[in-house]
């Protein structure tokens, strides 16, 4: 029972200090096909759409995140496996590279179930910061 006051180690510091990102979940086709107007990134394992939260949904600390797999990726147990991957690769990496007041919609490809968990994780971070610098430094918060 000791330290339970504390961070468990000094890197935790920074961490508790920022508010967490509240996550929504997109679930209305207009959402998607929004996001898909968006902007666009492909990478091997994922293919990342981002678009601007419309302004009645949009909250300071959230943003909202969309999953989807097509019949190309093969039966439903191969598209349910393909976004179950994208959402745990999109829970370890959107907290550090998303922004909030957007919308995310993470779209499975057919290298998304043979590739490296570590793969998918680099895919996914290249393809945000890749959509990010085309947003611009207005919707930036700083150079990361």
């Amino acid at each position: 029972m000791d330290n339970l006051a504390g961070p468990a180690s000094p890197g935790m510091t920074a961490q508790m200090e920022t508010p967490p990102l509240l996550m929504d979940r997109l679930r209305k086709r207009a959402d998607f096909l929004r996001a898909a107007r968006g902007i666009r990134r492909v990478t091997a394992g994922v293919t990342l759409e981002v678009c601007p939260t419309p302004p009645p949904w949009a909250k300071p600390d959230q943003l909202r995140l969309g999953f989807t797999a097509s019949r190309k990726i093969g039966m439903a147990v191969d598209r349910n496996r393909a976004r179950r991957r994208l959402r745990a690769a999109a829970a370890l990496t959107l907290p550090l590279y998303a922004l909030p007041g957007n919308d995310y919609v993470l779209v499975a490809r057919r290298g998304t179930l043979g590739r490296p968990f570590e793969g998918l994780l680099a895919d996914l971070e290249a393809a945000l910061k890749a959509a990010h610098s085309r947003l611009g430094p207005a919707k930036l918060g700083d150079d990361s």
